[in-house]
C-alpha cells in the first residue's frame, strides 16, 4: 500500500473516532441532565420545608402537605402546629373540615396512658368537639363522635385512678369528690359503676353508712351485673341487708340521690326531704352539717380539727 492509501485510512480512522466520541459525551450529557431533572422532580415535595417565603405561609396546598407529612412521620407535635396554622388562615378552605378532624386526631395519638398527662385528651376532645360543632355534618362526624366518646372515657378513667388513689391513702373527702365528679360529668359510661362502689366504699369508711347504703342502693339497680360479690361483703359491713325492690329514683339519680334516712355509725338520724338533692361532699366541707359524720372521722379528714 501506498503512501496516500495509508494517509486515507488513518483520516477515515480518525473521523470515526471522533464521530463516536462525540456521541459517548453526547449521550452522556443527555443522561446526566435527564437524571438531574428527575433530581429536581423528586425533590419539589422537599421543597416545601426550605425557605420562609409569605407564599409557603399562606398557601393552603403547602401548609396541608407539611402537615400531612408530620403526621405520617407520626411527628404529631409538629403537625399539630401546621393543622392549626390552617385553621387560623382558611376556616372556610374545602379542607377546614379535614384539617380539624386531623388536627384532634394528631393529639389523640399523644394520649399515651390514663396514669401520664391528661392534656392530650383533654385537647382531642376540645378539637372533636369543635368539629362536631363547627362543621356538623361533615363526612367526618362518625369518626369524631366515637374519638369524643373515647376521650370522655379515658378522662373518667383518670378521675377514677385518682380517686382510688386518694382512697388508699385514706384522703376520703378527696376520694369522694373524684368519685362524685365521675357520676356527675360521666353518668352513662362502664366507669360510673366502679365510681358508685369506690364512693360507698369511702362514705362507710368516714362513718356515713346511709349514704353508702345509697350509692350501693344505685349501684345494684343500674349495674346488677357488676360488683355483686363486692356489694353483698359491703352490706355486711354495714350490718344491712340488700333491698329486694329496686328503690325508686329522683332525677337527681345519676350524680348523687336525695339522702334518705338511715342510722349512721354515731346514732344519728339525718332527715333529709325526698325533694331535696344533698351533695354530700359538700354537706362535709360545710361546718353546719359537722353533726352528720363523727368528730374523730372529721378531724381525720382534716375538716374538723
Amino acid at each position: 500500500m501506498n503512501m496516500t492509501g495509508r494517509v486515507i485510512i488513518v483520516i477515515i480512522s480518525f473521523c470515526t473516532a471522533t464521530a463516536l466520541l462525540a456521541m459517548t459525551v453526547a449521550c452522556s450529557s443527555t443522561s446526566k441532565t435527564a437524571k438531574s431533572q428527575g433530581k429536581a422532580l423528586s425533590a419539589t415535595d422537599e421543597q416545601i420545608f426550605l425557605g420562609d417565603t409569605v407564599e409557603k405561609n399562606y398557601d393552603p396546598n403547602v401548609i396541608m402537605k407539611r402537615a400531612e407529612s408530620f403526621f405520617d412521620k407520626e411527628e404529631y407535635q409538629e403537625a399539630i402546629i401546621e393543622y392549626q396554622h390552617f385553621l387560623d388562615l382558611h376556616r372556610v378552605h374545602t379542607l377546614a373540615a379535614y384539617a380539624q378532624y386531623k388536627l384532634g386526631e394528631s393529639h389523640f395519638r399523644l394520649v399515651q396512658s390514663v396514669d401520664r398527662d391528661p392534656e392530650p385528651m383533654y385537647k382531642s376532645l376540645e378539637a372533636f368537639q369543635k368539629l362536631l360543632k363547627e362543621y356538623a355534618g361533615s363526612r367526618y362526624q362518625a369518626e369524631a363522635v366515637e374519638r369524643v366518646k373515647q376521650c370522655n372515657s379515658l378522662i373518667a378513667q383518670t378521675h377514677l385512678m385518682v380517686g382510688q388513689f386518694y382512697y388508699r391513702k385514706d384522703a376520703y373527702l378527696a376520694a369522694a369528690a373524684r368519685f362524685e365528679h365521675v357520676l356527675k360529668e360521666y353518668p352513662d359510661m362502664d366507669e360510673a359503676a366502679d365510681a358508685l362502689y369506690y364512693l360507698a366504699l369511702t362514705y362507710s369508711e368516714i362513718g356515713a353508712d346511709d349514704w353508702a347504703q345509697e350509692k350501693l342502693t344505685i349501684l345494684s339497680q343500674r349495674f346488677p351485673g357488676k360488683f355483686e360479690l363486692e356489694r353483698k361483703s359491703l352490706y355486711a359491713r354495714l350490718h344491712t341487708v340488700p333491698p329486694t325492690e329496686a328503690v325508686a329514683m329522683s332525677p337527681g339519680a345519676r350524680g348523687g340521690l336525695s339522702v334518705a334516712s338511715g342510722n349512721h355509725r354515731n346514732g344519728s338520724q339525718p332527715q333529709v326531704s325526698s325533694q331535696t338533692s344533698v351533695n354530700p361532699v359538700a354537706a362535709l366541707r360545710d361546718s353546719t352539717k359537722a353533726a352528720l359524720v363523727p368528730e374523730a372521722t372529721l378531724c381525720r379528714l382534716g375538716v374538723w380539727c
